[in-house]
């Protein structure tokens, strides 16, 4: 096998396709050439970076991943196409992704992720063990069912109302249809709750028919994550998870975890139970669950699940099939290795020595007690290694940049492909330690207050004698294959001069092979997708990822933390009034204070000092924090009124296009 996924000549090809991307329930249009537009081919460099790939010990064992993720096939659709509840929009589409799986890879695809994307192209319904099954490839998260004494316990719901309807179905129609007794999100990331509603409904859950279970601080860290930065991580996550490009060997491959985040609608259900210590036992539907509560590894709560009477391990996402992430190029808090390492081992001396099977929310499980204890061990290494030997540089006097370059695993590491970077990488891992330890400045004083980007590329192009005399020795390096320096370089004159088209396309191509020769589908993806808005003459468009349903399940401080983000500094500057807020149709109240363009606030409490008493309900609040050009409704306001209409005009709409690649 090889052999087939070495890179080999082809034919360029371009598929002109318009193919439409969701990301966290709003919808973007992923990216679609204009006639003018050339995406380039492989260069003879990353043709042969891509041969060097190969150059892993990891190919010693090529046919035991393809076993895993094929072992206990029951089902699945065909073609697995899913249509979006949104007009005109499909919601997943595996076919299109079909031209991996014939037998060679593209020379514009890193062989290991073209093997890579091939194993996540593996779809359907899986027996993982007798009472446990797996739904995988129907989203960028497979969705796990154990089977109880009448009904479904679900662990993460996709990302999608849409997928995880479409999974509940195949599963309903194969194995028989039984209602769902509980649903348990392991962690806060979007990706395994927002298909909640596409398995219950909110009359199940409050009914008490249907149990949400999940880690303590779930609602804290999905809000603050997902709402408070949600504008800005958005607009990354089109980078990293290449929700713009197309799909095909010049665009979109894989992502590591899975291919892509699934279109569709977002929901969300609070938790009815919460899960705060490990070794915490429950029994739902007549199936026995011990947890191992696991704080700041892949997410800052996050929890595994011991099925003892299965003898099977769900480690969440904590443990899948690539290195992750110590901080995701969408953003987030960084996580940290050491962690990360120690709750891995805590599993592995808790349940490694009966464990008969691991799985997990992302990629195939692995099957025997000495594959779980293997897999258990080796990334546990792998995120301590990271750690330490970055400490051990960082005690040298090395900046996070000479580190990234320093750092490579151990080649004990490197023959298993679940070290390998799929997702993340270790030159990703390794600055995302050193900002844990000792944040953005390496001591440099140069560093301490940088001039604003814009204003030091104009310098350096005028230093180094303007774009006429950069570009030519920018195109040779380019034929050398210097692709990061030639991209580095064209960045400044594009800052300096974004009307730059000459220099625009040459940062453009290099970031293209970049691209090409990537190992990680995140990076891979942020490579191109920056190199197709560096070609593009059209201003992003773009969508909030926050969804009305995640407004509906935040509390009030939560929705008046999200107004104060909002608050505009300047458009503050000056004001001086207190608000008594009054949800009408529930028990809340707050008074809402702005002073030194600062927005505080004191729950369950009212002011004789305030200058207006405003009465709306909790739904027209939400709207508020969700959208503030809108105009509330049912607002009743006594007092000085106009201090509720200035509160509104402060309130800024965030621009879910901004640039990145460009001033």
């Amino acid at each position: 096998m090889k052999t087939c996924l070495k890179t080999l000549p082809i034919a360029a090809i371009i598929l002109i396709a318009s193919i439409s991307g969701v990301y966290g329930g709003e919808i973007s249009v992923a990216g679609k050439p204009s006639s003018d537009t050339i995406r380039n081919d492989a260069t003879e460099y990353t043709i042969a970076a891509n041969l060097r790939a190969n150059n892993t010990p990891a190919w010693s064992n090529d046919e035991e991943d393809f076993s895993f993720a094929t072992r206990g096939f029951i089902a699945t659709d065909d073609p697995l196409i899913i249509p979006s509840d949104y007009p005109n929009y499909t919601s997943w589409n595996m076919e299109i992704f079909s031209y991996l799986d014939n037998g060679t890879c593209p020379d514009t695809i890193n062989p290991l992720l073209c093997r890579h994307a091939r194993l996540n192209n593996i779809n359907g319904l899986f027996e993982v063990v007798p009472g446990i099954y797996q739904v995988r490839g129907y989203d960028i998260t497979a969705m796990s069912l154990i089977r109880g004494d009448t009904g479904w316990i679900v662990i993460d719901p996709m990302h999608s109302v849409e997928t995880a309807r479409a999974a509940m179905s195949l599963v309903n129609r194969t194995l028989g249809d039984f209602p769902v007794k509980a649903v348990i999100y392991s962690h806060p990331h979007v990706d395994h709750y927002q298909g909640v509603k596409g398995v219950v409904t909110d009359e199940e859950v409050f009914a008490g028919d249907v149990e949400i279970i999940a880690p303590v601080g779930f609602m804290e860290h999905a809000v603050s994550e997902n709402v408070y930065a949600g504008t800005a991580m958005q607009r990354r996550a089109k980078y990293m998870y290449g929700l713009s490009l197309l799909r095909d060997e010049k665009g979109l491959v894989d992502n590591g975890l899975g291919k892509y985040p699934a279109v569709g609608r977002a929901s969300l259900i609070a938790p009815t139970i919460d899960i705060n210590r490990t070794g915490q036992t429950l029994t739902v539907d007549g199936v026995r669950m011990e947890f191992q509560y696991t704080t700041n590894t892949e997410a800052p709560v996050e929890m595994n699940i011991w099925f003892p009477d299965h003898k099977a391990l769900f480690m969440a996402e904590n443990c899948v099939g690539t290195l992750h992430n110590i901080l995701t190029l969408r953003g987030a808090q960084v996580r940290d290795p050491l962690s990360w390492a120690e709750s891995l081992d805590e599993a592995r001396r808790l349940y490694g020595d009966q464990a008969e099977v691991v799985f997990t929310a992302h990629n195939w499980p692995r099957f025997g007690n000495d594959k779980v204890v293997e897999l258990l061990e080796n990334q546990r290494d792998m995120y301590k290694y990271i750690n330490d030997q970055t400490l051990n540089l960082m005690n040298k006097g090395y900046t996070m940049d000479e580190i990234a370059n320093m750092i490579v695993l151990p080649k004990s590491l490197q023959e298993y492909w679940y070290t390998h970077g799929f997702y993340g990488q270790i030159y990703m891992g390794v600055k995302a330690t050193y900002q844990r330890y000792l944040g953005f400045y390496d001591a440099d004083p140069i560093n301490l207050k940088r001039l604003p980007p814009e204003e030091f590329a104009q310098n350096i192009t005028r230093y180094m004698g303007g774009a006429d005399a950069v570009l030519p020795k920018l195109a040779e390096d380019y034929e050398a294959g210097h692709y990061e320096l030639v991209a580095s370089i064209a960045h400044y004159l594009v800052f300096a001069d974004p009307t730059n088209m000459d220099a625009r396309e040459m940062e453009a191509a290099a970031l293209e092979q970049l691209g090409y020769q990537a190992e990680s589908g995140p990076a891979r993806n942020a490579y191109l997708v920056g190199a197709q808005e560096l070609r593009s003459t059209e201003p992003v468009q773009g969508r909030t990822m926050i969804s009305a349903d995640v407004m509906s399940a935040m509390s009030l401080s939560q929705l008046l933390d999200y107004l104060a983000v909002r608050l505009n500094s300047q458009k503050a500057d000056g004001e001086d009034f207190r608000m008594e807020l009054v949800i009408n149709d529930t028990s809340d109240k707050a008074t809402v204070q702005v002073k030194n363009s600062v927005l505080v606030y004191w729950l369950d409490e009212s002011s004789t000092e305030a200058d207006v008493t405003v009465h709306m309900p909790r739904e027209t609040l939400e709207q508020l924090a969700l959208d503030p050009t809108l105009p509330p409704t049912g607002v009743i306001a006594t007092g000085d009124s106009s201090v509720f209409e200035r509160f509104i005009g402060m309130l800024d709409v965030f621009d879910p296009g901004f640039n990145i690649v460009l001033p």
